[in-house]
């Protein structure tokens, strides 16, 4: 991509520390400046922690001497000791807050205070803490201060480690700044490295997939499922989990650093919030205003469901920064030929994943129908259009459901089984196994929806399922690979080992919904099989199913913006 067709404005100035992000790896440069992506680590959260006194502004900062040969002249000294001061040098494209700066009128020392231990260098410092402190450095010197060094002080070791501006590093740092700049301008991310160790202790590590990305551009093919083809650089399940409230009547607040449910006087729980990844309200549960702005405030969503499980919406806070991410979305949403590519992988996976379950679950399988289903999985890829794509679906679609009941093991009296079968109906369901199909898939949307939402996708609009008012279009797309793995395999798992009974299930009229005891059971169920390590298919490492959400997601997003030619869906074997 360039300039000419992202509309990308970048700063005139590039923030010094990006010029040390850079120096270390610009594709993380590029994430965190043009993309606006961050992720929290145990590095991250230790250096905001060190930082917190200099990140306090404290202290003046008089102006500079008039010249440089009066700075430190007696009669013109005036001690200088402030704490978190910002400038900026249009001249030299950089910008800073400088952690601490020491030193009399006119002539000053900035500090930059870096967690972690000075390293054994003949330098002292690490190349990238260097430039950051001559970013500095040249951005004092262009608002008229007087500066010959820096120092980086190292917290954890206790170390000053003296930085002297030479003639060879402010070289190397103009030259860095520019090529930072040169990379945001071209609007192009640069390719990830290659088996780096950097990339272990990377935050950005679960955004920036390097392994991943290396592996799909290199067109490899993968010979063993149990084989870990790269290594897995985020960990295999997520720390952050919803919070799930059903209670009709019930109310979500906010108390010190917990979510609480109450229902009147009655605590009905609680939830961590850094260990929150969204709130699901089942019904008509509140959520108090200062509830939603802490949830808004820490990027956590809150999805609205119907009593019925209807999946409704979502109140989030403002759009992910990423607006390349978006603006190439909405390219191929409105390019038919890049749709049609998209949505033939979605449905081939779908069919494909449908194929297996039958094969693993069915106790007598006729023998034709995975034949058949094969045909259409591979007819799907060169379907001409989108209305053979429906075509091939709703075959694919018949032949599966028609074969379902054969999953479904019967326990006790069969007169007494709630759960007989006879194919696909919704809108409302009318009868349990659809019931639980439909409130399933309505769940799994909804996490698609989130995720696609907190990465920087427009999550209503997508390339198979057609924009319609409220319908998370994107998140129905991704889902459809996954109905089968998570979602049947859901329904099938609760009904086939007794989790639920008639006694979970409430007639309506026609329509048969889930009691708020079944719905608890369910929900568990649901989240065990997210919490689920499976090996990926094509990368060979084993992560949560949760997990495997977010990297195909993210794998779509390197697809749009054109780091991979195609997106890999997600098949198992």
């Amino acid at each position: 991509m360039t300039t000419d067709d992202t509309f990308l404005n970048v700063p005139d100035c590039v923030p010094a520390r990006m010029v040390n992000e850079y120096c270390y790896c610009p594709r993380l440069a590029y994430l965190e400046w043009v993309q606006g992506e961050f992720m929290e680590s145990a590095d991250t959260a230790e250096g905001r922690f060190h930082h917190r006194v200099v990140d306090q502004e404290k202290g003046s900062l008089p102006a500079p001497a008039p010249d440089a040969e009066s700075a430190g002249e007696p009669g013109t000294e005036e001690t200088i000791h402030a704490r978190s001061v910002w400038l900026s040098a249009v001249e030299e494209n950089l910008t800073s807050r400088i952690d601490l700066l020491e030193g009399v009128a006119g002539m000053v020392t900035p500090v930059d205070y870096k967690h972690g231990v000075a390293p054994d260098l003949p330098a002292g410092a690490w190349e990238t803490d260097r430039v950051q402190v001559c970013a500095q450095g040249l951005v004092l010197r262009a608002n008229g201060f007087t500066t010959d060094g820096g120092v980086l002080y190292y917290v954890e070791s206790k170390t000053r480690i003296d930085v002297a501006f030479d003639d060879t590093l402010v070289k190397r740092t103009r030259e860095l700044t520019q090529s930072a700049r040169r990379m945001a301008i071209d609007g192009r991310i640069p390719a990830p490295l290659t088996d780096s160790p950097k990339c272990v202790r990377c935050s950005l590590a679960p955004i920036c997939l390097p392994d991943e990305v290396n592996l799909l551009a290199g067109g490899d093919t993968v010979t063993s499922d149990s084989d870990e083809r790269v290594r897995r650089l985020m960990p295999a399940r997520d720390d952050a989990l919803p919070l799930y409230v059903q209670e009709q009547g019930a109310r979500v607040g906010k108390s010190g650093e917990v979510f609480e449910a109450w229902l009147k006087d009655k605590k009905l729980g609680e939830a961590r919030m850094f260990e929150t990844s969204h709130i699901a309200l089942m019904g008509n549960v509140q959520i108090t205003t200062q509830a939603i702005s802490e949830a808004l405030d820490r990027g956590i969503c809150v999805a609205y469901f119907s009593m019925g499980g209807w999946f409704k919406g979502l109140t989030h806070g403002p759009a992910h920064r990423n607006i390349m991410l978006r603006m190439a979305q909405y390219r191929a949403a409105f390019d038919p030929a890049r749709s049609l590519a998209l949505a033939r992988g979605f449905v081939a996976a779908k069919i494909r994943n449908s194929r297996t379950m039958l094969m693993r679950n069915h106790a007598a399988l006729n023998e034709d129908i995975p034949v058949t289903l094969a045909q259409l999985a591979q007819e799907s890829l060169t379907a001409d259009g989108e209305v053979s794509l429906l075509s091939i679906e709703a075959q694919a679609a018949r032949i599966y459901f028609g074969a379902f009941s054969g999953m479904l093991k019967v326990r006790g009296a069969e007169a007494d089984w709630p759960f007989d079968f006879n194919g696909r109906n919704r809108r409302p369901p009318r009868d349990a196994v659809n019931a639980l199909l439909s409130f399933a898939y309505s769940l799994l949307s909804k996490d698609f929806t989130v995720l696609a939402q907190v990465i920087g996708f427009d999550p209503y609009l997508g390339f198979y399922h057609h924009p319609r008012y409220g319908r998370p279009s994107l998140g129905l797309d991704m889902m459809e690979e996954f109905r089968p793995l998570v979602a049947d395999s859901v329904v099938i798992t609760v009904i086939n080992t007794g989790v639920l009974t008639a006694k979970d299930f409430v007639q309506r009229g026609t329509a048969i919904m889930l009691t708020p005891g079944g719905r608890k059971k369910f929900l568990q169920a649901y989240e065990g099989r997210l919490e689920t390590l499976i090996t990926h298919p094509i990368f060979g490492y084993r992560i949560s199913y949760r997990r495997v959400l977010e990297v195909q997601l993210r794998l779509l997003g390197r697809v749009l913006t054109g780091e991979l030619d195609e997106y890999p869906g997600f098949v198992t074997r």
